[in-house]
């Protein structure tokens, strides 16, 4: 063998030696001292409680996945767990439940579902952004009324939103907005609770050495803010976005009280009147109803995830 494949041969296995002590150090990089690591009674304690809280939040979705497959006689004359069909069978199940939701909402399903991104999409941006904005305001500045805007808002989060429907229904009808996709997205962009992140996010996760250093540098307050800060709160935004999503999505009295139109009904609010009708029999297309309804919120949990978890990290500690 020669010098030079044996000098090649010597540097691959030194190669794989440092690969395999960076997996070893990584994989325990985290790990507690001896002294605080939990004992085996207690990490199977926790596996037991994990396990339990999986099953409780996923049982729901798995009972709707088969309730949303049968007939009225199937809901009460079947296993309750499992397919009233063969899975062979299954298709033509879906099928004819998907007919039987369409032709009891007359058409509108989808509407229904389009109306609900649209209503939760934009107050979610918008409102996301108006929060960020005030949080990062009342963290970063001094100004007079400071405290007292601070205190009013919090008190706000202390107010059931359906106290406010009512006084929002008189002004939105005295401005003629009643029957509006906007008598919606309006209230639902304002949100304390948004407001109370941005601005604990604000405090924890922007330093302000690097306001003070852009701000030397001569860039001027909104350049600094839609540059620099928005980048930082990214994570803190994806978590305001989603909670003012499903607050929107799920709300219920709000659209009630301000749309009438078949056309203008989120899906909340259209299954509800589907439900309300008295010949109304069929539970397994209110099932696909409801299991089709809530997947667009799904599919964004699991693809917003990562910043979600990101985000609640970031306020969690300061620096």
């Amino acid at each position: 063998m020669s010098t030079v494949e044996a000098t090649d041969k010597e540097s691959r296995a030194a190669a794989r030696a440092r690969k395999k002590a960076d997996k070893i150090r990584d994989k325990h990089a985290n790990d507690l001292p001896r002294s605080m690591q939990p004992s085996a009674l207690v990490k199977t304690i926790t596996i037991v409680v994990l396990v339990f809280a999986l099953i409780y939040f996923l049982f729901p979705i798995y009972w709707a996945i088969i309730a949303s497959t049968k007939t009225p006689s199937q809901m009460t004359g079947s296993n309750g767990l499992w397919f009233a069909v063969g899975l062979s069978d299954l298709p033509a199940a879906i099928a004819k439940n998907y007919g039987t939701l369409i032709g009891w909402t007359r058409g509108q399903f989808w509407r229904w579902v389009l109306n609900s991104l649209i209503y939760s999409g934009v107050s979610a941006l918008v409102g996301t952004l108006v929060a960020v904005m005030a949080g990062y305001a009342t963290a970063k500045f001094n100004f007079k009324g400071k405290n007292l805007a601070i205190g009013v808002i919090m008190g706000c989060m202390l107010m059931p939103a359906a106290l406010l429907t009512i006084p929002q229904y008189s002004i939105f009808h005295a401005m003629h907005l009643t029957n509006t996709m906007l008598s919606i997205i309006i209230p639902c962009c304002v949100s304390p609770f948004g407001f109370f992140l941005g601005r604990v996010y604000a405090q924890t996760s922007v330093p302000n050495e690097l306001l003070e250093a852009a701000r030397i540098d001569g860039a001027s307050e909104a350049r600094i803010f839609f540059t620099i800060v928005l980048r930082i709160l990214a994570p803190a935004m994806v978590t305001i976005f989603l909670f003012l999503f499903v607050a929107t999505w799920n709300n219920f009295l709000l659209p009630l009280m301000m749309v009438s139109s078949d056309t203008l009904k989120p899906v909340t609010l259209g299954l509800y009147g589907m439900v309300s009708l008295a010949t109304f029999t069929d539970r397994g297309a209110l099932m696909m109803g409801a299991l089709l309804g809530v997947l667009p919120v799904i599919v964004l949990f699991l693809g917003l995830q990562r910043y979600w978890q990101a985000g609640l990290a970031a306020g969690a500690v300061k620096g």
